[in-house]
């Protein structure tokens, strides 16, 4: 997402990978626990086969990077798993998510200001995405520690059921690519989705190349920002998709990067000797190449590319002007074109590269002008 054009809207999963899971109350929890330990192993034994024909049909499919149905991995949470739940359960019911973005060190949006081009890498992508949505319809009751414990959280669940079944990709690298970050961004997709029911939200979901200015896109922010994917929906577009994966990422300590080509946003794998990109609204794991993004979901011209600064790795300074444009995005849509003037103009000090942040703060401060002027000539204008 850049510069205030639209996210793609197309190609969102809707939760491909489903899983019925056991219904655990507290007064059960180790009693399953225990139960699912001494049975790990044969449901593992078990799935082989399947896992197998999983691999096959993941090669069938190599440019739309489908993801077979990798359910057997969580068919038995295990002791950690177990404790994870119980420490989660602990913690809200202590009131830990009572706690929001007024406390101590975390910014909000009236202090977003005291972040200068170049810096920001001090505040989390979390925190810095959830003060932009602020005030904004859709995004009542954001509690940003709340937000950071789920991520946390989420993360944790990553890490087991990665190191879980890490010994797959040691035992047939060149079924996951010989890339151990490709197997570990498969495995970041799969909890996400299988575990945690993210997905695209429908309603926002068009073909490449098309929508319109005021078709509702920006109406709910918590779409377009973190909070639809952290609540009970957990649903969400390619403006708030790609933040997601980075932010969980980011606590596994993947180098993990924020990208944009116009009207969309996605993911790079930066560091440790690998680079690639990830399209988060896809379903299953998808890497495209950096020429697939000069033409989807909107074609762009050398000029363009050079003009707005796409297809390059973000830094945190560069992300907040992103989630700054969003913000934009929506106050304009509301009719707050002075707002959104403000918010574009934010995103241009912080962003100077990108050129059309500056001219959108400068065409939406012209508009307001004359839609303050008119509203002054009918209050004068006799009845």
């Amino acid at each position: 997402m850049r510069h205030g054009t639209k996210c793609c809207r197309c190609f969102g999963g809707d939760g491909l990978w489903r899983l019925a899971w056991e219904e655990l109350v507290v007064k059960s929890m180790m009693q399953n626990c225990h139960e699912r330990e001494g049975t790990t192993a044969r449901r593992e034994g078990a799935s082989e086969a399947r896992f197998g024909q999983s691999k096959q049909d993941a090669r069938r499919h190599p440019v739309r990077g489908a993801m077979p149905d990798y359910g057997f991995m969580h068919a038995g949470l295990g002791q950690g798993g177990c404790q994870l739940l119980l420490a989660t359960i602990l913690l809200l019911m202590t009131g830990a998510c009572s706690r929001n973005l007024e406390e101590p060190g975390f910014l909000s949006m009236d202090r977003l200001d005291t972040i200068q081009p170049g810096t920001g890498a001090n505040h989390s992508l979390v925190n810095l995405n959830l003060a932009c949505a602020q005030g904004l319809p859709g995004s009542s009751g954001v509690d940003l520690l709340a937000a950071e414990d789920t991520i946390r959280s989420w993360a944790e669940r990553v890490r087991t059921e990665t190191e879980r079944h890490l010994y797959r990709f040691q035992r047939n690298p060149a079924d996951y690519e010989n890339s151990e970050a490709f197997f570990r961004m498969l495995m970041l997709t799969v909890v996400l989705t299988e575990d945690f029911k993210v997905h695209y939200q429908q309603e926002r979901r068009i073909a490449p190349g098309s929508g319109g200015s005021n078709d509702g896109f920006f109406s709910d922010a918590s779409v377009v920002f973190l909070p639809g994917l952290l609540g009970s929906r957990r649903e969400g577009t390619c403006s708030s998709m790609p933040v997601l994966y980075v932010a969980v990422g980011r606590k596994l300590g993947y180098p993990l990067k924020l990208v944009t080509t116009k009207g969309h946003l996605f993911v790079r794998w930066e560091g440790n000797g690998e680079r690639f990109n990830i399209e988060a609204t896809v379903r299953g794991l998808a890497k495209y190449d950096d020429d697939h993004y000069r033409h989807w979901p909107f074609e762009i011209t050398p000029q363009e590319e050079a003009a707005e600064g796409y297809l390059k790795s973000l830094t945190p300074s560069e992300e907040l002007a992103v989630f700054l444009s969003i913000r934009a995005m929506c106050q304009r849509e509301a009719g707050h074109a002075a707002d959104a003037a403000q918010s574009f103009a934010a995103a241009s000090r912080l962003a100077p590269g990108c050129a059309s942040y500056r001219m959108t703060a400068e065409r939406l401060t012209t508009e307001a002008s004359a839609q303050k002027l008119t509203k002054t000539q009918q209050h004068q204008s006799p009845l």
